[in-house]
C-alpha cells in the first residue's frame, strides 16, 4: 500500500492498495470480450461462436482454480457468497455507509458467482447442443438463450453496481480492473 499526495494541495488525500493481479485481470477483461463476440458478432450456428463459448468456459474454469491458488485477493475466501452478508452490505450502504472493500463486497460476490454460473450453464448446454443425442432439442435450445438472457440481465447489473460503488466509495472500480490497485480516498473504511 502507498499513499499518494493530492496534485493541488500536496496533502496526502488516498491510498493505493494492490488488490487485483495481472491473471484476475486478463480472465476479466477477456471473458468480456468473448461475452461481446458471442452475443453481439459472431454467427449462432458458427463454429467460431462454438469455440468463443469454449473460451469463456476455460477461463471461468482458470479463474476459479486461481481461485484456490492465487494470491489472497483471488482467493474465494476474499469473497464468500452470503444473502445474509450481502443484505446486511445493502442495509448499511442505504445507511450512508461507504466501507470499501478490497477484494468484492457481499453484492458484488454473490454477482461473480451468478456470472460464473451463468457462463457455466452455457458452456455445457451449446456443448450438449453439439451431441448427436442432443443435436435439435428445442428444449435445450430454450435453455441455452435463456441462459444467455440472464448473463446479459447480469452484466447490465453488474456495470450498474460498478458504477453505483464507484459512486459511493469514491473508488476508480474500473481503473482498479485495469491497473490491479484500488486508490481509497484518506479516511475511508477498508474491510
Amino acid at each position: 500500500m502507498s499513499v499518494i499526495a493530492d496534485p493541488v494541495s500536496g496533502r496526502e488525500g488516498a491510498r493505493d492498495v494492490a488488490v487485483w493481479d495481472p491473471l484476475v485481470r486478463l480472465i476479466h477483461w477477456s471473458l468480456a470480450l468473448m461475452i461481446l463476440l458471442n452475443g453481439a458478432i459472431t454467427d449462432d450456428e458458427s463454429k467460431l461462436h462454438e469455440w468463443v463459448g469454449y473460451v469463456a468456459l476455460g477461463l471461468v474454469g482458470l479463474r476459479i482454480v486461481w481461485a484456490f491458488i492465487g494470491p489472497r485477493h483471488a482467493r474465494f475466501s476474499a469473497f464468500r457468497p452470503s444473502i445474509a452478508r450481502a443484505v446486511q452490505y445493502t442495509r448499511a450502504v442505504m445507511r450512508g455507509d461507504r466501507t470499501v472493500h478490497l477484494s468484492h463486497n457481499p453484492l458484488g460476490a454473490l454477482m461473480v458467482y451468478n456470472l460464473w454460473l451463468a457462463v457455466i450453464g452455457l458452456g455445457v448446454t451449446g456443448y450438449m447442443m453439439t451431441t448427436l443425442r442432443f443435436f435439435g432439442v428445442g428444449w435445450l435450445e430454450e435453455m441455452h438463450e435463456g441462459l444467455f438472457v440472464w448473463l446479459i440481465f447480469s452484466v447490465a447489473l453488474h456495470v450498474a453496481g460498478v458504477a453505483f460503488d464507484t459512486w459511493r466509495s469514491g473508488v476508480n472500480l474500473v481503473r482498479a480492473m485495469v491497473v490491479g490497485r484500488k486508490r481509497i480516498p484518506q479516511g475511508t473504511d477498508v474491510e
